[in-house]
């Protein structure tokens, strides 16, 4: 299918914008287009439309663009109600807001009576002997 787009052209912030006639399967940026049918200037606002090709290429079949099809009823070219245009925008990281988490209340079980563990049992290392030490295997 045919299309009618802007072909943007010109310096890094500085857009000016060819009007061609291409296949909608061709990437914008690629420079591959049937005819060229006029160009638009967004920074002085300068518009210049070739009205008979337009017209014949629409009758052809070829669709435009939103932006291309606004301008052709801005110049008078082409008549009927404008469309609403919505510009496509990178979308951002969305930043994650901390959620507010209720405080974990531990249940308590019931505890059981412990059973009382006489000293004498209880060894620590410092107490132990070299005898009740665990034999380190030797190192080969």
């Amino acid at each position: 299918m045919l299309m009618i787009r802007l072909f943007r052209t010109g310096k890094k912030k500085q857009p000016s914008y060819k009007m061609v006639v291409t296949d909608k399967k061709n990437a914008p940026a690629r420079g591959r287009f049937v005819e060229e049918v006029g160009f638009y200037n967004p920074m002085t606002k300068e518009v210049n439309i070739s009205k008979e090709r337009v017209v014949y290429w629409l009758g052809v079949g070829a669709q435009a663009s939103d932006t291309v099809h606004n301008l052709l009823i801005s110049n008078k070219v082409i008549e009927g109600e404008k469309r609403k245009v919505v510009l496509k925008r990178k979308e951002q990281p969305v930043k994650e807001e901390p959620k507010a988490v209720a405080p974990v209340v531990e249940a308590k079980p019931e505890q059981a009576p412990q059973a009382e563990v006489p000293v004498e049992e209880i060894k620590t290392e410092e107490t132990q002997t070299e005898e009740t030490k665990p034999e380190e295997a030797p190192a080969e």
